[in-house]
């Protein structure tokens, strides 16, 4: 049995406060970073003796907020837009009007997760796997956000589900934002839980930061068939997206990262 769902008109701006209009997305991006927080500060209670406490938490929240924004939206430009704001350079700060690039927010995050452990004197890897740890969460909300904007939305379908978006042709299609918030956000969350959940595991740095990588890559790989590549760009080889293109490397560094993880000692540092 075929099931084909009309989108549901949902409005983007989720209320207004006079002229101002506060959107899902933005929103989506607030739940991520408090939630986020909140549970590296759990994570940061489990090991109380060694860093980063919670102090150094609370201290990195600025700093990753800034790398998921500036490379995300510097991602954006270089990869999807760039012909585009290279015509028009002030709409690179018009961030409100969307174009966000997850790869690029990992190239902003891995700037300041290199950066703020050599100023703070904290050992590598630590912080690194309590912020993958808690990055799924942020990528469910921001999946669901792309859902309710029927923007980024799967390729034409026949199979048993399919909706039909406003801007999707009048056809039905894969609801791949929601196939995106399921693994990329729920499973790879639970997934990440276990390993840090279990002290042999959480005690090898750059392991979880590893199994993000390898299943974030895979996950987005696997999506990306499903997923509509973007008008602009196209297959870049054959019928391979952009998208893929960009989760390739992460697959391959998280491999190596967990083999790096499994063999090092592990490090200590009291608080």
């Amino acid at each position: 049995m075929i099931m084909v769902f009309d989108f549901p008109n949902i409005d983007p701006v989720a209320f207004s406060i006079g002229s101002l209009l506060v959107r899902w997305y933005s929103l989506a991006y607030l739940a991520g970073f408090l939630l986020g927080w909140r549970y590296c500060l759990y994570l940061a209670g489990l090991d109380k003796k060694v860093r980063p406490s919670k102090e150094d938490v609370d201290d990195f929240l600025p700093w990753v907020i800034l790398g998921v924004i500036l490379g995300g939206r510097l991602g954006y430009v270089l990869f999807y837009q760039f012909e585009l704001y290279a015509l028009r350079p002030l709409e690179i700060f018009k961030v409100w009007h969307g174009g966000m690039s997850f790869h690029g927010g990992v190239l902003g995050v891995l700037f300041v997760l290199i950066v703020y452990p050599v100023i703070k004197n904290i050992p590598k890897f630590r912080l690194a796997d309590m912020v993958c740890a808690a990055v799924p969460i942020g990528l469910f909300f921001g999946r669901i956000a792309n859902f309710i904007n029927g923007e980024l939305f799967g390729r034409i379908t026949d199979a048993h589900l399919g909706v039909v978006f406003p801007n999707g042709g009048g056809l039905p299609r894969h609801p791949s934002q929601l196939y995106e918030a399921a693994l990329e956000g729920l499973v790879l969350f639970l997934l990440l839980f276990f390993v840090m959940r279990n002290d042999g595991l959480r005690n090898k740095p750059g392991l979880t930061s590893g199994v993000f990588f390898v299943g974030y890559g895979f996950f987005r790989l696997f999506v990306e068939m499903f997923r509509e590549p973007d008008a602009h760009i196209g297959f870049i080889i054959g019928g391979i997206s952009m998208g893929q293109i960009l989760s390739m490397p992460m697959l391959i560094a998280g491999f190596g990262l967990i083999i790096y993880a499994l063999k090092a000692p592990y490090e200590k540092s009291s608080v």
